[in-house]
This record gives C-alpha cells, structure tokens and sequence, in this order.
C-alpha cells in the first residue's frame, strides 16, 4: 500500500537508492516460472547489470553471454550441476550458457559484466561456500568482517565481497575512488552516506554506487548489518 506517495528510493546523479516498495517485477528473456527485478544497469550509466531473480516452483532462467556471478539469497537452485543453498555462489565465465533452475523455490543475486581480458583468458566456472570463507577484519578492525567470494587472481576482472558490521561499527574513513559499486544489503540496517545525502537502509535495498561517489556506512540496531558488494577491479582505466 502506498504511502502518500513516500519512499525511501532515490535516484541521484552518482548513485541510486533503491528499496523493496519500488521495486518493479518483470520476466527478462529465457525465464520460466520466474521473475527478475533489475537493480541496475547501462540505463543508469553502470557498467554492469545488477538483478534479483525470484523462481518459483520448477522455475529456469538461462545466463547470457557476460561472466555472471550468482549469490544464493533463499532457498535452493541447481548451477553447474549442483545444489546451491543460501549463502553458496558460483562464478560462470562468458557464454556459459547456464541454466538456473529451481525444484521449489529459490532466490539469486545475479551479476553481469562483459569481460575485460586484458592479455588474460576468462577464468573457470566455480562455486562456493560463503561459510567456508575466511572472514578478514578491514584495517585491523574487529567489528568489520570482510569475506572475498571471488579469488585473489589478476584474471578475474570484478570483486564481490560480504562485509559484517557488528552494531556501531562503521567503515574507517569516507571512500571516494574509481571503482563503481553495487550494493545489497542482506541483514540489520544503518546509515549510508552516498554523497551528500544521507540515507537510512536496511536488508532488501539495493544501492549503486557511481564511480568517485563519497560513500560511508554504519551499522546501527541491535543486530549485525550485512551486505553483498560488487566493485570492478584489477584493471587499469585505461585497460577497456
């Protein structure tokens, strides 16, 4: 229901805010049983696509011709031939091909990149356990867990990381860099600075991050707040 015509979704020249009563459901070519609702894309000047995909009961969805990183949010999906449950991800290089499906139900973070080979082949297809990830503290701060879900080698072109917040802990500086980023939170909630704007946010919304936007989060509530992050990486500006 709406309210009043409120909402905390904002569309700013350097980043966007937005949050599950705006998001928009639509199916994208390929799927079945299934629905997408697209973050973030090359209409918003990113260069990359940011998408939820909902799947219902034997529900599909086949990859395109980028690299694609999936990140399980609910439920359960088959990739890569094998059974992908909340937290688990995998990697699939350009033109995979893959198909996405679901026995029940499942819930995926899907992002795309072209690739940017840069004298480098597209890496293997992979997958992965977030739980099984080692958790590094940012700057020596214990109260910030970073997890990398994308391996430490020059031939990937992209990162995703999960970082953890425990309640009051805050990025140690305001960040303004190159790199573009998409964000989804996953659990808590805080404050994220985008800019000069100042945005409270929780688990469901999504942020995108333009590149040189000034960024800062802290975690506020009783419980840990937890994010998804996508950033380009490993290249020179230069290199595409």
């Amino acid at each position: 229901m709406q309210n009043l015509g409120h909402t905390r979704s904002s569309y700013q020249r350097d980043h966007l805010l937005l949050t599950p009563d705006t998001f928009i459901r639509a199916p994208l070519p390929g799927m079945k049983n299934a629905t997408a609702i697209v973050h973030v894309g090359p209409a918003a000047g990113a260069a990359f696509t940011q998408y939820t995909v909902e799947l219902k009961p034997q529900g599909s969805f086949q990859l395109g011709d980028h690299q694609t990183f999936l990140y399980v949010l609910d439920g359960a999906v088959t990739a890569l031939g094998k059974a992908l449950t909340a937290g688990q991800y995998a990697y699939l290089p350009p033109g995979a091909q893959e198909i996405i499906a679901a026995e029940q139900f499942g819930r995926v973070a899907v992002i795309e990149k072209p690739f940017d080979g840069f004298e480098s082949t597209a890496p293997a297809a992979f997958t992965g356990d977030e739980r099984g990830t080692e958790p590094k503290p940012l700057l020596g701060d214990d109260a910030l867990a970073v997890r990398a879900l994308i391996p430490d080698n020059p031939a990937f072109d992209f990162a995703v990381n999960t970082l953890t917040f425990q309640p009051g802990a805050s990025l140690p500086m305001v960040e303004l860099h190159i790199m573009e980023h998409g964000l989804l939170m996953l659990e808590g909630e805080g404050i994220y600075r985008l800019n000069e704007h100042w945005y409270p946010v929780t688990a469901g919304d999504f942020i995108y991050m333009a590149p040189y936007c000034p960024q800062w989060f802290c975690a506020l509530g009783k419980k840990p707040a937890k994010y998804i992050l996508y950033k380009d990486w490993n290249r020179h500006p230069f290199s595409s």
